[in-house]
Order: structure tokens, then C-alpha cells, then sequence
């Protein structure tokens, strides 16, 4: 081997870690709703208490929780471009991610818990609402919610980062296989997303406590969507946590990913066996995979990684080859 082809080899298998990249245009998007959500946050919560709207208070304190989520998102943006190309973090920071949206799931589930109890105080203990004052204010945060889905809305929320494996046989393409792998996708921002369409559905639910109270006398409605809309924020924050923690604790992201490494291996390299199969994500779009190899006739390890870079998200592989006897073929396959 020349040194010129020397060198290319080595630079092929350097790498870095910033598996942040792809997620790099979702910060900005991230302040402005973030600023957005604040301002509308501020002037919910005041009129709420001025005019003594629970739902609108309700919505207010939703969308503080929102703003809360958004703006620990914002910082684990900063926070891992600014760490990027550390190598204290083995996998790069893009679990950064998911451990924010871990986090702002917790707390959001007690904030969720406090409304539910308000709610239920203020169905014991009625007071008087100034509907007309709190309607123009729920009707704008309901506007600001909208806005707020628009600048957050990318073709991921609808699985469109799926992993796409095309295999052949005989010549001949076989179906394209498609998977919908949502633990690859930035939790940060499908969290802020759903949130934006919960704090949405929360401003809806408020806008119709108020008109009911308003026009028809059913001042119950205030009290009951606030029930409802720290149900949605409850459910909301599981849905995440349980996500993220997928993520966190390097939860297997797809069994069939798994098998189709397995089966790329075994069915190009006569011969060999996968005897060791690690899958995980380390960030938004990206996984890591370690695989060791029992081969009668073993290949060098470059070639068993340039086998799998058709399968989408593999972002760190790292292969094991072990030599083995012909008489242990048949051993190592079963």
C-alpha cells in the first residue's frame, strides 16, 4: 500500500462525533418560539388573575411549561454544539437531547398534577369570571400556538426519517424495505412540537370553557378544561419520558435493523457469523453499532463496514473479526 493510499485509509476511518449536525437549523427555530411562547406566557397568566379565568390561568401556566421545555431545548442546542468536538463524551453530545427532553418531562408531569388539584379546588369553591376580558386573550394565544406549530414543523413529526434498505437477489430488486425508526429523530424538537399542538388543543379548550361560561351560564367548563388540559400536559410528558428514557438507557431502537445487519452479513460473506450484535442511538438520526464476526475465511473489517452503509443511521459501527476453522462453521451459524 502507497503512503498517498495509506493516508486516504486513515482519514476514511478517522472520524468525528458531532452527531448534532443534522439537527443544526432546529436552535434557531427553537428561540423564536421560545420568545414567543414567553410573551404570550406573561400576558395569559395576568389577565387570567385579573379577570379569574381558571382555563385561561390553566393555559398560561401550559404555556410556561412550554416555555420551560422550549428553553431547556435552546440550552442542550448550545450546549452540545459548544461540546461538539469534545472527547471527554465517547459517543459525541447527542444524547444532550434526549436528556433534556427527559428532564423537562418530569417536571412538566408535576406541573401537570398542580393544575389538575387547582381545577378540582376551583369546582368546590367557584368564583366569578370576567369572560369578555378573557376571551381576546385565549383567542391570541390560540394564534400564538399556530405560529408556534408552523416554525417548528418538519417532515420528521410524520416518520419521513425512516431507514431504507435495498436488497437484491438473483439480479432482481426485491421490495424496498421501510421502517419508521421515531428514537433516531431529535427529541428536543418532536417534543417541542406535540407540546405546541397540546398547548394548542389547551387554548381551544379554554377559548370554549369561556364562550360556554359566557353565553350559556356553564361556568363548570372552567374548572373541567383545566382538568382536561393538565391531563394533556400528563400525557404529553409520559409519551416523552418514555422516549427519551428509550434513548437514555440504550434501549434496542428497531429488532428488524438488527436482523437486517445479521442477515447483510451472513448472506454476502460466505462463511461468516454475527455472534455479537450491539444497536443503539447516540443522538438525533444517528446510531451506533458494534458487531463481532466469526469468519472461516475472514475479510478485513473495512469490508464488513462498507457492507452496511445502506442501511440508513448508522453513524459509528465498529466490527470485530474473529477467525474460525472450517469444523466450526456450522457451530458459529446455529
Amino acid at each position: 500500500m502507497t503512503n498517498d493510499a495509506a493516508s486516504d485509509l486513515l482519514d476514511e476511518l478517522r472520524h468525528t462525533h458531532d452527531h448534532g449536525a443534522a439537527v443544526a437549523s432546529h436552535e434557531a427555530r427553537t428561540r423564536w418560539v421560545v420568545a414567543l411562547t414567553l410573551a404570550m406566557m406573561v400576558a395569559e397568566l395576568v389577565v387570567g388573575y385579573a379577570t379569574n379565568s381558571l382555563a385561561l390561568t390553566a393555559d398560561g401556566w401550559h404555556m410556561a411549561t412550554h416555555a420551560g421545555a422550549l428553553g431547556m431545548a435552546a440550552l442542550a442546542y448550545w450546549f452540545a454544539r459548544r461540546q461538539s468536538g469534545s472527547s471527554v463524551f465517547s459517543f459525541g453530545t447527542g444524547k444532550v437531547h434526549a436528556l433534556a427532553g427527559y428532564t423537562s418531562a418530569v417536571v412538566l408531569s408535576l406541573i401537570a398534577l398542580l393544575m389538575v388539584v387547582e381545577s378540582l379546588r376551583r369546582f368546590l369553591r367557584p368564583a366569578p369570571i370576567a369572560f369578555s376580558e378573557a376571551l381576546p386573550v385565549a383567542v391570541l394565544g390560540l394564534a400564538v400556538n399556530l405560529v408556534s406549530v408552523k416554525l417548528l414543523h418538519t417532515d420528521e413529526h410524520h416518520g419521513a426519517d425512516h431507514d431504507e434498505d435495498h436488497e437484491h437477489d438473483d439480479g432482481e430488486h426485491a421490495p424496498h424495505r421501510h421502517e419508521h425508526a421515531h428514537h433516531g429523530h431529535d427529541h428536543n424538537l418532536r417534543a417541542a412540537y406535540f407540546h405546541v399542538l397540546a398547548d394548542a388543543l389547551t387554548s381551544v379548550l379554554a377559548i370554549l370553557a369561556l364562550l360556554g361560561g359566557r353565553y350559556f351560564g356553564w361556568t363548570f367548563l372552567d374548572a373541567a378544561m383545566g382538568v382536561v388540559g393538565g391531563v394533556v400536559i400528563a400525557r404529553w410528558s409520559y409519551g416523552l419520558c418514555r422516549q427519551a428514557a428509550k434513548q437514555l438507557l440504550d434501549v434496542v431502537p428497531s429488532e428488524e435493523i438488527t436482523k437486517r445487519i445479521r442477515r447483510r452479513i451472513e448472506s454476502e460473506f460466505a462463511g461468516a457469523a454475527v455472534v455479537d450484535l450491539h444497536l443503539w442511538d447516540i443522538g438525533p438520526r444517528a446510531r451506533a453499532c458494534i458487531v463481532s464476526i466469526a469468519a472461516r475465511s475472514p475479510q478485513p473489517p473495512i469490508a464488513y463496514r462498507e457492507a452496511l452503509t445502506s442501511i440508513a443511521s448508522l453513524q459509528h459501527v465498529t466490527v470485530e473479526v474473529h477467525p474460525l476453522p472450517a469444523a466450526q462453521r456450522s457451530a458459529a451459524a446455529s
